[in-house]
């Protein structure tokens, strides 16, 4: 068995040591392929490990629950793993809509860079009417030059926007924000043990009633409830999906992610709530109440506001594997700042270093998202950890990461070695047809497999579909879809 490089070996050694796995596990990974993705930093090799941690917390699970043979390992493939950090979609017939808003991008200011995300409206909205431009790009790049980076990050930020000013590594370093993150830990793990008063409770109920794990299908009658957005949150829902869980995502009216939702919803219910109204919240408790896993990439505090808090949260659901994305951390003046992979690229000071790597003027932004993938398949394999947990008796968890956290992971790595450039399209497609609400495509293959008896990899038991196709419910009962699904 070929063990994984050295700057992959680094990786993957950090995340497990952050989920608090053993060691000896990783003696059974296997990685193959040689190819990487064109980056001054070793992106390849940071989605073979996150892709690789996630097929150890599978090889764990399945032994802990009995469907496995034991001493089963883990096979990744480095370059359908960097494949799967870009989009894993392929259409056939049809194109994916445009991945960015128009005037998305990195613009110079008066003394430096900022990135403007515009992909939401409100965002959008935000940023033009405080740079008082109707919305062409131009226009835009003109505005921007007559201000200071960081001076326009705060008025965005504080009319409700997104955006992130180019900071260099030390000026991360020196910031509030970035002295929190670098005192925290990569992923936090607490654990939620019932108290003896939920004991009883908690037995009856905690352990998943509908839980029929199969080697192949792992999660099979798990319930996991999706409250998250762009990108990384929807990723580790995806891989849950793709293990077997019963996956509902549930979105407010109006909200739609063009660009990702057909990357992202295979398997998936997807339903619209609106936690705004009475009735709203008073269902999502009742799905909270009936779900083994909760992943969650609102805004720190917003769950709160909705009178959904974390402590009630484990009272509606003892023994519940709660897990969460934000940003910038949980701590720090930015903990509840908006921010996404592109943002955090800039305000964290990977693209100021990428450029001084490449020798370049401007930001240097990575290849992929790969702050939100590496997130994301971290909070997968976080949230198999946490099941197999459960399954022994030791309760529920708390689980937490950031994008900050990732980047601090990636920038504290050397230059990437040189290796063969990988394209994505070599990447052979999965067997079959994914029939989607768009219409017809595949799927990139897996990228991980366990081995042991029977395979464990990615399989979904339906194709992507737009969000609001289903109703709020945890039974398969579809709203009719008019898009002419495939």
């Amino acid at each position: 068995m070929r063990p994984p490089d050295r700057v992959t070996d680094a990786f993957l050694g950090s995340m497990w040591a952050a989920l608090g796995g053993d060691p000896d596990r990783l003696g059974r990974v296997e990685c193959r392929g040689a190819s990487a993705l064109p980056s001054v930093f070793p992106v390849s090799e940071l989605a073979t490990a996150a892709v690789a941690v996630t097929g150890c917390a599978v090889a764990e699970l399945v032994e802990a629950v009995g469907v496995g043979t034991g001493r089963s390992h883990v096979r990744v493939d480095k370059e359908a793993a960097s494949a799967w950090f870009g989009f894993s979609l392929r259409p056939d017939g049809w194109r994916l809509p445009a991945a960015w808003d128009p005037i998305a991008g990195n613009y110079e200011c008066a003394d430096g860079w900022i990135r403007l995300h515009t992909n939401v409206p409100a965002h959008r909205d935000a940023a033009l009417d405080v740079l008082g431009v109707p919305g062409s790009r131009d226009e835009v790049a003109a505005a921007c030059r007559a201000y200071r980076a960081e001076e326009l990050e705060d008025l965005v930020v504080a009319r409700g926007g997104c955006a992130g000013a180019m900071r260099t590594l030390a000026d991360w370093r020196r910031h509030p924000q970035g002295r929190a993150v670098a005192d925290a830990p990569l992923l936090t793990r607490e654990p939620t043990a019932p108290r003896d008063n939920g004991l009883s409770q908690w037995a009856q109920g905690a352990q998943g009633a509908q839980w029929v794990p199969t080697e192949r299908r792992p999660l099979t009658g798990i319930r996991v409830l999706d409250l998250t957005r762009v990108l990384a949150g929807p990723v580790a829902t995806r891989t849950l999906a793709g293990l077997g869980a019963t996956v509902l995502r549930l979105d407010p009216p109006g909200w739609e992610e063009p660009g990702l939702v057909p990357e992202v919803t295979a398997g998936k219910r997807c339903a619209r709530l609106d936690f705004r109204t009475e009735a709203g919240r008073e269902h999502l408790d009742t799905l909270l109440a009936e779900a083994d896993v909760v992943v969650h990439s609102l805004r720190p505090g917003a769950l709160d506001r909705a009178g959904l808090g974390a402590e009630r949260r484990s009272r509606l659901r003892p023994g519940l594997v709660d897990v969460a994305l934000s940003a910038y951390g949980p701590a720090g003046p930015w903990a509840h700042r908006r921010g996404f992979d592109s943002v955090v690229q800039l305000t964290s000071g990977l693209a100021a270093e990428g450029a001084r790597r490449a020798g370049t003027d401007g930001p240097s932004s990575l290849p992929v998202q790969a702050l939100d993938h590496a997130a994301g398949w971290l909070l997968a394999a976080a949230t198999l950890r946490g099941l197999a947990e459960r399954h022994r008796g030791r309760g529920g968890a708390r689980v937490r990461t950031s994008l900050a956290g990732m980047a601090r992971l990636l920038a504290g790595t050397p230059p990437a070695t040189t290796a063969p450039e990988l394209d994505p399209a070599s990447v052979p497609d999965s067997p079959g047809t994914e029939h989607t609400d768009w219409g017809p495509a595949r799927r990139v293959i897996p990228p991980f497999t366990v081995v042991g008896g029977a395979r464990t990899t990615l399989r979904f038991a339906r194709g992507a579909v737009k969000l609001g196709h289903d109703e709020p419910s945890w039974t398969a009962t579809d709203i009719p879809s008019t898009s002419g699904r495939g």
